[in-house]
């Protein structure tokens, strides 16, 4: 039996869809807050069930009869881990036997200054120390980040974009690879006690990124380039809390701006330069460029 936590997510749902095509539907376990949310494929035959990190007792009897697990990291920064951890712990006591957690590129680097990359350590020393079998896959940014999430707004605002990256080069990889890797690894049988680094097959900054978004857009996109301290000014003027602690549930801006800014550190200072053929070993096939996912998201972009 395999298990997918957070079935209902943009991941979650992902995975779980690559599954239900591979394996029986019976032996696929969907957990979520919203077991509504997966009637189609409880409709299918796969077993949907109730669990909420936040509620411990809720995940023993989501997770029972489950063999191996994807634990999909949560959207909270800054106060995940004791989500983390009570997944896990659940898991070990009812007898999961291995855990895939969906980490960052650079987790185990003490000196990366992205506070990211703290959730996700404390996570897999959790795991680690748990007795369970796990594998780490530590992914680089999305290529949907940018594509979705940075190009509409440079868009906008005239083709400016303001970036504390500097330089800084990513293998950004699109989230479809991440998924794919993930549900090889519960597919397969040898990926126990390992850590990928999860990339895309080319190191870009952000103003070559930009490039390919404008050549795309017809329309250029310039990259004002600041220190971090004019990041977090930015981003208060826009009025994104400075810590996670801040972010207000279910509000209109679900991150927070140290979050951001460490992270635009951790690539100008070259902790997120790094390639890997992980996507292909894992999947057989070679991931998706930066320029596939723009492509993708063309028709969404402001005209």
């Amino acid at each position: 039996m395999l298990i997918v936590t957070g079935a209902s997510g943009a991941f979650g749902k992902a995975a779980a869809q690559r599954l239900i095509e591979r394996v029986p539907p019976g032996k696929l376990i969907l957990t979520t807050r919203n077991p509504e949310a997966l009637a189609d494929f409880a409709a299918r035959g796969a077993r949907v069930r109730y669990a909420n990190f936040d509620e411990p007792d809720s995940l023993r009897a989501a997770f029972a009869g489950g063999e191996k697990m994807l634990l999909i990291s949560t959207a909270r920064v800054g106060s995940r881990v004791g989500q983390h951890m009570a997944a896990i712990d659940a898991a070990a006591a009812v007898g999961v036997r291995h855990v895939a957690y969906t980490s960052v590129l650079g987790a185990a680097r003490a000196d990366n200054p992205a506070i990211v990359k703290l959730d996700h350590r404390a996570t897999e020393e959790h795991l680690e120390r748990s007795g369970l079998a796990w594998t780490f896959l530590r992914d680089s940014q999305y290529a949907e980040a940018i594509a979705g999430a940075m190009v509409p707004p440079a868009l906008m605002l005239g083709g400016r974009l303001t970036d504390n990256c500097a330089n800084g080069r990513v293998a950004f990889v699109s989230r479809e690879d991440c998924v794919a890797c993930a549900t090889e690894v519960l597919l397969q049988s040898r990926h126990e006690r390992q850590a990928y680094d999860i990339t895309g097959g080319e190191l870009l900054t952000i103003p070559e990124a930009m490039a390919i978004a404008g050549e795309l857009a017809g329309k250029p996109i310039t990259v004002k380039s600041v220190d971090d301290e004019a990041m977090f000014a930015y981003f208060d003027s826009l009025g994104v809390p400075r810590h996670a602690s801040d972010v207000v549930p279910k509000g209109p801006i679900p991150w927070s701006s140290d979050d951001m800014v460490t992270f635009g550190r951790a690539i100008r200072e070259g902790f997120f330069d790094v390639k890997t053929d992980h996507v292909e070993r894992l999947t057989g096939r070679k991931p998706k460029t930066l320029r596939q996912v723009m492509a993708e998201f063309r028709a969404t972009w402001p005209a």
